[in-house]
């Protein structure tokens, strides 16, 4: 299950929602076997120039794969640009998850 952290300046005019259902969209589009997106927003009220930084974590697996990620890092910034105004810095980091990482679903 991939993790999406989104920081942005709080100023911005963007819908953080919208934002992480686009980055869950392309993963899935990129990945079938990811599975739902963990996603977190987080405003914050001083930044320096607006910007907007997505950190991803995935599970490494052998199909993730630099040529994969390098695809994945592309369609992100293509398809998340069309939802944020400009001007606007957008950083996109693509990671994985450390070995020994867990989640389990309470219910």
């Amino acid at each position: 299950m991939p993790q999406a952290d989104l920081s942005y300046s709080a100023q911005l005019p963007i819908d953080p929602a919208a934002l992480l259902s686009k980055v869950e969209e392309v993963i899935a589009a990129h990945d079938t076997t990811s599975g739902d997106c963990k996603g977190r927003a987080h405003a914050l009220e001083v930044t320096h120039h607006a910007h907007i930084l997505l950190r991803l974590r995935m599970l490494n697996k052998p199909h993730r794969d630099d040529a994969f990620m390098q695809t994945l890092l592309s369609a992100l910034q293509s398809e998340l640009r069309a939802l944020i105004p400009a001007p606007c810095i957008l950083g996109v980091e693509l990671g994985f998850l450390e070995t020994h990482y867990a989640s389990l679903t309470l219910d």
